[in-house]
């Protein structure tokens, strides 16, 4: 856990830097010049230095040891930060739509930006290409679900930025000033389909939910790597943070002690740890072999996994 937050607070600090210059960047440009699209496009990034001390307040919460009233730790606030973060990209995107809409119906007249707004949406593309770059670096080392989503956005502005420079561009060339409008508009609508890519991802895993059974397989391929264990079933598996945390039932011989079926079950769960990464816990209950009950609770079994996939496929 400590090496996670040393690479969350490294991201976090160089996304707060980056993102609060390129929005002073954009935003002044954007007024300089009279542009939409770019004031928008600084708004946005404005939103990302946001983030960032969103998620350096985030560290002190996920680190702090599991209690009475968190017996799990408080991992999971990473996923609630997560969903945050998708209202406050949706809302960006939100604004910079209304406000482009508004200009567009009412044919609110719109100047010509000038060429220090190319100049400026130019280095936005290159500042927002090493930041989405740092976010997933920083993501996949600390296996955050937060710095993932984050470097998604920051990828989504790299295409904004882009946007935004053909419509500046368009609107130079052609001395139609609402090209600037449609370009602001356009953005925003991608905004907005980043957030909700963002908030269906944080759903699922505040729901207990996955939408890739392969490490369910892996925990089967494993339990059936131990001599004696067999039958897993009515398995659960969550993230929290970034780590698993599994439930499963395994069926053992009936005539075994107590002792000898505790260490077919230790050598279950050391299986597992070696074949998945980031365990938290696994909670293993013991049956007798032959004595599963159909129906039996809620979980998956190997027999629902090889349904699902077929049915995929």
């Amino acid at each position: 856990m400590k090496r996670k937050t040393v690479y969350i607070r490294i991201a976090a600090i160089t996304a707060l830097i980056g993102n609060t210059l390129l929005a002073a960047l954009k935003i002044g440009a954007g007024i300089a010049s009279r542009s939409d699209a770019l004031i928008g496009d600084g708004i946005d990034s404005s939103s990302d230095a946001l983030i960032a001390i969103i998620t350096l307040v985030l560290i002190k919460v996920i680190v702090q040891p599991a209690d009475s009233g968190h017996p799990w730790g408080h991992g999971r606030a990473e996923t609630v930060a997560t969903a945050l973060l998708s209202f406050l990209i949706f809302f960006a995107g939100a604004q910079l739509i209304f406000n482009s809409a508004v200009s567009l119906i009412f044919h609110k007249e719109q100047a010509i930006p000038s060429t220090s707004s190319v100049i400026a949406a130019l280095i936005s593309i290159t500042g927002k290409i090493f930041l989405a770059w740092s976010q997933y670096f920083f993501g996949i080392r600390a296996d955050s679900a937060f710095l993932k989503a984050n470097a998604k956005n920051m990828a989504g502005d790299v295409l904004v930025s882009l946007a935004v420079l053909i419509g500046l561009s368009i609107s130079i060339v052609t001395g139609i000033g609402a090209v600037d409008s449609i370009a602001a508009l356009l953005v925003g609508i991608w905004i907005i389909k980043t957030a909700v890519n963002i908030f269906i991802e944080a759903n699922l895993e505040l729901m207990d939910g996955s939408s890739n059974t392969e490490p369910y397989k892996v925990v089967f391929d494993a339990v059936k790597s131990v001599k004696g264990a067999a039958s897993p079933h009515r398995t659960r598996m969550r993230r929290i943070a970034g780590f698993w945390d599994i439930d499963i039932d395994i069926e053992v011989d009936p005539q075994l002690k107590v002792d000898e079926a505790h260490a077919i079950a230790s050598q279950v769960e050391s299986e597992i740890k070696l074949r998945l990464d980031n365990v938290y816990d696994i909670m293993i209950h013991i049956e007798p072999q032959g004595d599963s009950k159909a129906g039996e609770g809620y979980g998956l079994s190997e027999e629902d996994i090889n349904r699902d996939t077929r049915r995929r496929t």
